[in-house]
């Protein structure tokens, strides 16, 4: 389960997409294929869905820039309308390209992770170089968690993560972090001297104050990546932009790093178990929702088909 699926679910909308008919949810998938007409794949073959169907053919498409195509069909959205069905069913119809296998002795609960593991690496990929460079993320639920291992991964030198939970910097911890902070109880003026102290900051929570907080820390020249998906920031601090230079880049979704993710989890580069908080049977779906929602308690929940 997704945050955005809790959002559908509470709130009837994700940001700006707002569901106006029913709509099954859920895109973080895997499964067992039963028929293919593909002799790519074989009946019985566990794959991770990826829930992108792009259309291959507008501009951005044609670019190798599928997150952004203007007639994107993605499982459990309400981004256009008619809006497509998500994966949260015991059989799916989908295309061949989005069937990624993967090694049947792959830890099933891992490769459920894909998609969101997906979000981190390609939301790395787009601060650039990592190699050896000082980086800050601010807001460790899931995806922020999955950033850590992701900027590890590919070469970070220092990670230092902020969070007001308790439960999510332990997480970050396992996943790797090096030093937490809780910006309520801990001073964060050393990382701010100086024009900054960060080469690269990952904006994970939305909130406005995360977002001044990582321009506050990040260095001159340095980058700033919005991953978090907040409203209206009316107070937005353009000035620290500006007179500091730093590039602000905003990450949505992945490309290609949905086949990265797979190889990652297959080949074990991370381990993202200790996200994992229950499990449910689909049968209990409400139970699961209300649960997911609890965020004292849970990280990731997975729903068992």
């Amino acid at each position: 389960m997704c945050g955005s699926d809790l959002h559908y679910y509470q709130e009837g909308k994700v940001g700006n997409f707002t569901v106006k008919a029913p709509m099954i949810l859920g895109h973080e998938v895997i499964g067992k294929i039963v028929h293919s007409d593909s002799d790519l794949l074989r009946e019985g073959q566990p794959v991770a869905i990826n829930p992108s169907k792009p259309c291959g053919h507008c501009k951005y498409c044609l670019q190798h820039e599928e997150n952004h195509c203007t007639e994107m069909r993605f499982f459990g959205s309400a981004m256009y309308f008619p809006h497509v069905d998500g994966g949260f069913t015991r059989f799916k119809a989908v295309d061949t390209a989005q069937c990624i296998p993967w090694p049947e002795q792959a830890d099933e609960k891992a490769m459920a992770f894909a998609e969101p593991l997906a979000v981190a690496i390609h939301a790395a990929h787009e601060a650039g170089d990592l190699q050896g460079k000082r980086v800050f993320i601010s807001g460790v639920g899931p995806i922020g968690c999955l950033i850590v291992s992701a900027v590890k991964t590919l070469g970070a030198a220092e990670v230092v993560c902020a969070d007001i939970s308790a439960r999510s910097l332990s997480l970050a911890r396992q996943m790797g972090a090096d030093t937490l902070v809780n910006p309520q109880h801990d001073s964060l003026d050393g990382w701010k001297a100086e024009k900054g102290y960060f080469d690269i900051s990952f904006e994970v929570s939305g909130h406005p104050s995360s977002i001044s907080t990582c321009l506050e820390v990040t260095r001159a020249k340095g980058v700033m990546v919005q991953v978090g998906m907040g409203g209206a920031v009316p107070n937005f601090p353009m000035m620290m932009v500006i007179s500091k230079e730093i590039s602000l880049k905003g990450s949505f979704r992945f490309t290609t790093e949905f086949n990265t993710a797979v190889s990652w989890l297959a080949n074990r580069v991370i381990n993202p178990l200790p996200l994992l908080s229950a499990e449910y049977p689909f049968t209990d779906l409400e139970a699961a929702l209300i649960f997911a929602g609890d965020k004292t308690q849970a990280a990731k929940v997975q729903l068992i088909f």
